[in-house]
């Protein structure tokens, strides 16, 4: 269906745009396209009117009401010029709006003739813009309800941003405080390791040269530079400040550790002080060295690794140092006591006997680890009837204690061997006097006596080593019979007489346990050893030195020890 309009004139072009207007909204186009179709149509209308000449507006439908695609119908606007209008214009302008009801083009379509209705109908044709102009601000509406909805949105998001980064910062510094914590706690627990390690390495010692070694190579470079360790005199204890720091004369004076520097040193419990005239350019850390009873012993100075010191170092140091001076006071301490030990042990060691018949060599060594000095003796002495008399024994404990207990164990067995008593008699008695003397003291011993006359050895042991004979052929014997228990030890005990007659050329060995036991294997491989070194001379070698012999017995068997303890030998050989 095909409606068509001339235009040549201003009303024409009114006419024929009411017209169109009402044939779009009976075909039922939308209100908007409709607007849209008469707002361009006016438009080229104008432009028509402007040029001159005779139009022809033509307004076609599609006759089955679908479009070209299957979609809803069209109206299609075309104006072109009037083939006899002699119009300048010949390209044709073209539109089309989608339509519901295409077939209702051909209805009737008055237009008014008049100019009073022709203005009604112009002014009628604007209520479809009207109605545009409503879902215009409706839309603006919903434009301006959904702008402050993002507004809001944004803000939400720049809220929850700022949130987020608050987080962040407090997680970031949260972390930032773990790790110093950690570090820290890292820091403290390498120093009290340090400690610990540092103490024990000091207080195993009680050798004060050792100690004194040791504490340079705790301390270099790990947490100084440099360490100068200054013991004052130790037969006054007053310090010397001769070619020493003046902080390190002041330390020793008031027993406080002191800072000298160029700047403070701030470290807690030190006192600051101007830096030395013999170090300028070095910040130097004075610890006094003192005992428990706050005496001093000296002054422990340590140069930094770089500029400072760190403070919790500086405390770290001052407590190592009060705990080195605890070890060198306790190393000084024990080696006095081991000194007098040891001189008055060798001050009750007998000197030994000429005995006709009988030869006689006697070694004592102290041990070199510990306190161990006190308790080994040997003794040997002849009874009014020209026999020979040789004991070894040892007194459980050690130090100026035992040393002392062997001392009257001594004296009471020379007491009692007067009356001639045989050695297993002798040791009953000592048994006695020691369970009355000290109670909660015990002791070993072997006593051995060698008759002049028909060469019979009369030997008893009481919890002691067996004695070892070497026999005049290279042979060895361990003289193990039945012995006593030892000496002390809360029972009553009759120690029984052994006796074995000699041959000349033997030799009898007597020796402590500190000879021949080793705690990683025993006493009896030692008493094999023993035995072996014995059998490895000449009768001849014994005969013309036995001293030398002596030595030779202890070599092998002492190469291998600690010398944790004493070592007694006495070596009794029987001429020809």
């Amino acid at each position: 269906m095909t409606r068509a309009w001339r235009i040549t004139t201003v009303t024409d072009a009114a006419r024929a745009r009411i017209a169109v207007a009402r044939l779009a909204a009976a075909c039922g186009v939308p209100t908007v396209a409709r607007t849209r179709l008469a707002t361009a149509l006016s438009g080229q209308l104008r432009q028509c009117l402007t040029k001159g000449g005779t139009w022809l507006l033509t307004l076609e439908g599609s006759e089955d009401g679908e479009g070209a695609h299957g979609g809803p119908g069209e109206l299609h606007v075309v104006v072109v010029p009037a083939p006899d209008g002699a119009a300048g214009e010949s390209t044709p302008w073209t539109t089309a709006v989608p339509c519901h009801e295409p077939g209702r083009l051909s209805g009737p379509c008055p237009v008014p003739e008049d100019a009073a209705a022709l203005s009604e109908g112009l002014l009628g044709a604007d209520e479809d813009t009207s109605v545009v102009l409503e879902e215009l601000a409706e839309q603006e509406g919903l434009v301006a309800f959904h702008r402050e909805e993002l507004h809001q949105t944004n803000q939400g998001v720049l809220a929850l941003h700022a949130e987020l980064d608050a987080a962040g910062r407090a997680q970031r510094e949260a972390f930032a405080a773990e790790r110093r914590a950690r570090t820290e706690a890292e820091n403290a627990r390498r120093r009290l390791t340090f400690l610990a390690d540092a103490s024990a390495a000091l207080t195993a010692s009680l050798n004060h040269d050792e100690i004194l070694r040791r504490l340079p190579e705790l301390l270099v470079p790990r947490y100084a530079d440099g360490v100068d360790v200054w013991l004052f005199d130790p037969e006054d204890g007053r310090p010397l400040p001769a070619a020493h720091p003046g902080a390190a004369v002041q330390a020793a004076r008031t027993g406080r550790p002191q800072y000298a520097a160029d700047h403070p040193g701030n470290l807690p419990g030190v006192e600051d002080r101007p830096p030395s005239a013999l170090a300028p350019d070095r910040p130097l850390l004075c610890v006094p060295l003192l005992t428990p009873r706050r005496a001093p012993l000296g002054v422990l100075t340590l140069s930094p690794q770089g500029e400072r010191w760190d403070p919790d170092d500086a405390v770290m140091l001052i407590e190592l140092a009060r705990r080195a001076g605890i070890a060198l006071d306790n190393a000084r301490r024990f080696e006095h006591n081991r000194d007098i030990a040891e001189t008055l042990q060798r001050a009750l060691l007998t000197e030994l006997p000429s005995a006709p018949g009988v030869g006689l060599a006697a070694r004592y060594l102290p041990a070199t680890h510990g306190l161990n000095i006190g308790g080994d003796w040997y003794d040997a002495f002849l009874q009014r009837d020209g026999s020979l008399v040789t004991v070894i024994g040892d007194v459980t404990g050690h130090g100026l204690h035992a040393a002392v207990m062997m001392s009257q164990l001594r004296t009471a067995l020379r007491a009692y061997a007067v009356d001639g008593d045989s050695p297993g008699r002798l040791l009953t008695r000592l048994h006695g006097y020691l369970r009355h003397l000290q109670p909660d003291l015990f002791a070993t011993a072997v006593i051995a006596r060698f008759h002049p006359d028909d060469r019979t050895l009369t030997w008893a042991a009481a919890g002691h080593p067996p004695p070892v004979l070497r026999l005049p052929d290279g042979g060895i014997r361990t003289l193990d019979a039945k012995p006593g228990a030892m000496l002390g030890i809360p029972l009553s005990q009759d120690i029984a007489d052994h006796t074995e007659r000699l041959a000349p050329g033997s030799t009898l060995a007597l020796y402590t346990d500190g000879l021949v036991e080793r705690r990683s294997r025993g006493i009896d491989p030692g008493i094999e050893r023993l035995g072996t070194a014995l059998a490895s001379f000449d009768r001849a070698e014994l005969d013309a030195d036995l001293e030398d012999a002596a030595d030779r017995v202890l070599q092998p068997l002492l190469s291998d020890s600690e010398r944790d303890d004493d070592v007694c030998l006495l070596l009794c050989h029987l001429r020809g």
